[in-house]
């Protein structure tokens, strides 16, 4: 059997590439690197960081939010169900292959199919080829955000991802958490080729000389992936010259990278919510809701904020932040013991009770501290918290599971809308439909449901604002989760590393687009 270098190295040499040493390389160190390589087994930022590298979006948001055109060319709304997208020609696979509406078909399909991927699909019936470079998307009635949705179709291969593997196995299989083709084999139009990828060690990124972005600024010819877990691991590998970039920079470590005349820190107001899920599956008091507001008036997050994220954060208190049509300006932050105390006699629970919380140890800035922070405060009320903290690779597989008590999460709106949110991390959980696949706190209310999936229709921007901040006041009243903060994007390079043009509050930077001076 080959090895995963050499079958890339084959795939390489088909597609005209080679190995040889370039003069533009630099190395980035970030907390983790991705779980697959299958741009649909999750929906994480590092698969999309990935997909952003070695595949193209139809569109993608620039660093102002406004919409940019990349394998589709041009886009115009047709009727009130049906947007029509004019692909860009000329533009080949890494596997030679030429890209097709065929291929944005096909991949809409599997898209379909994800089970982290549909439920931001479920609005769009269907994509229809017009012709070889054109396709209809068809929505499910009027849908406001058709163009924030195409971001997230990154067209696959579809004559590369065909047929059988020499075991048997179809080359198109999505597997959650598994080993497919797909996981280990990569054929994208993006401006990088996978070149070498040990799980957890590195991985190696080559310019895809065929690359269709001729008018591209982007000069980096070698980027090396090194996964550091470590903070402070992370940083002195930057001060030492050992790397060229980092990401995430812990708020602990601003003022080292500020200090240095060699080095640039760049940070950005965030949009990602940290939270914690109370799971009403496997704990049964937190079905009681006076439980779970205890949870939220213990837990001082406006202390989290300040004394473990050094300010790099934001306190929430709900999932919208500020911008956001669903921002609610009447909810505030509530730490408030001595009410969350009375909240657990009147529920029946003047000593407590215990519950097992897990949490990653290299996923978001500073998680672990602050899942311990969380368990401590929760102490003081009587809950006994059993934490145990493990790296990103590990922690997914054990959220999907949804059976620990509390569970930690962050998430960044994929649609950029207050919407997606909720449609993922509170919406009644739906196989079917792909809502609430991240909604491990089993949280079920019918008013919700019903209030996201009208505004999904609404096109009067003020109704549908008002329709999601009234989400975001149920969702807080009854303690849905337990909001912390939103954690600001972070990174730091070395002063001839441009970043500041490709860095985003998405969190995934174009690096197809890095000059290196």
């Amino acid at each position: 059997m080959k090895t995963m270098k050499s079958k890339i190295a084959v795939a390489l040499m088909a597609a005209g590439l080679s190995f040889s040493a370039a003069a533009a390389d630099i190395t980035i160190a970030y907390d983790a690197d991705p779980v697959s390589l299958d741009p649909h087994e999750q929906l994480s930022g590092g698969t999309l960081q990935l997909s952003h590298m070695v595949f193209d979006p139809l569109v993608r948001f620039t660093q102002e939010m406004d919409f940019e055109p990349r394998l589709a060319a041009s886009w115009e709304r047709m009727d009130n169900k049906t947007v029509r997208f004019n692909l860009r020609e000329g533009v080949t696979f890494h596997s030679g292959n030429p890209f097709t509406a065929d291929d944005v078909v096909w991949t809409f399909k599997r898209l379909k199919s994800s089970p982290d991927f549909k439920g931001i699909f479920t609005p769009i019936v269907d994509i229809k080829k017009v012709d070889a470079h054109t396709v209809d998307v068809i929505t499910d009635g009027t849908y406001p955000l058709v163009e924030n949705v195409m971001t997230y179709v990154f067209p696959m291969d579809s004559k590369y991802y065909s047929g059988k593997t020499e075991d048997g196995r179809d080359k198109a299989e999505l597997k959650k958490n598994g080993s497919t083709y797909a996981s280990t084999h990569l054929s994208g139009t993006g401006p990088y080729v996978v070149a070498e990828r040990e799980q957890g060690v590195v991985v190696e990124f080559k310019r895809n000389e065929n690359y269709w972005d001729k008018e591209s600024e982007g000069n980096v010819d070698n980027i090396t992936l090194r996964p550091i877990k470590e903070d402070a691991t992370r940083v002195a590998a930057l001060l030492s010259g050992d790397v060229d970039m980092i990401a995430p920079v812990s708020p602990n470590d601003y003022r080292r990278i500020e200090r240095s005349d060699n080095l640039q820190l760049v940070t950005m107001p965030g949009t990602r919510v940290i939270t914690f899920q109370m799971n009403q599956s496997v704990v049964d008091e937190f079905k009681d809701p006076r439980v779970r507001q205890a949870v939220a008036y213990a837990v001082n997050n406006e202390g989290i904020a300040q004394k473990i994220m050094k300010g790099a954060a934001t306190p929430a208190s709900q999932q919208s932040p500020v911008g956001y049509a669903g921002y609610n300006a009447d909810l505030e932050p509530r730490y408030d013991l001595a009410k969350a105390k009375k909240l657990m006699e009147e529920a029946g629970y003047p000593d407590g009770f215990s519950v097992t919380m897990i949490a990653p140890n290299n996923r978001y800035v500073n998680d672990e501290k602050i899942a311990q922070a969380v368990a401590a405060m929760m102490a003081k009320i009587g809950i006994k918290v059993d934490l145990q903290t493990m790296p990103k690779a590990q922690y997914w597989p054990e959220f999907d599971k949804c059976e620990a008590g509390m569970q930690m999460i962050g998430w960044h709106p994929d649609t950029e809308d207050s919407a997606n949110f909720t449609e993922f991390l509170t919406m009644t959980r739906n196989a079917d439909t792909g809502k609430g696949q991240y909604n491990c706190g089993h949280y079920s209310n019918s008013e919700v449901d019903k209030l996201v999936t009208a505004a999904n229709s609404e096109t009067d921007l003020e109704k549908r604002s008002a329709m999601l901040q009234k989400v975001e006041k149920i969702l807080y009243d009854d303690a849905a989760f337990l909001p912390l903060h939103w954690q600001d994007p972070s990174w730091a390079a070395k002063n001839n590393v441009n970043i500041k043009p490709i860095v985003n509050g998405m969190n995934f930077p174009y690096f197809g687009d890095l000059v290196v001076e």
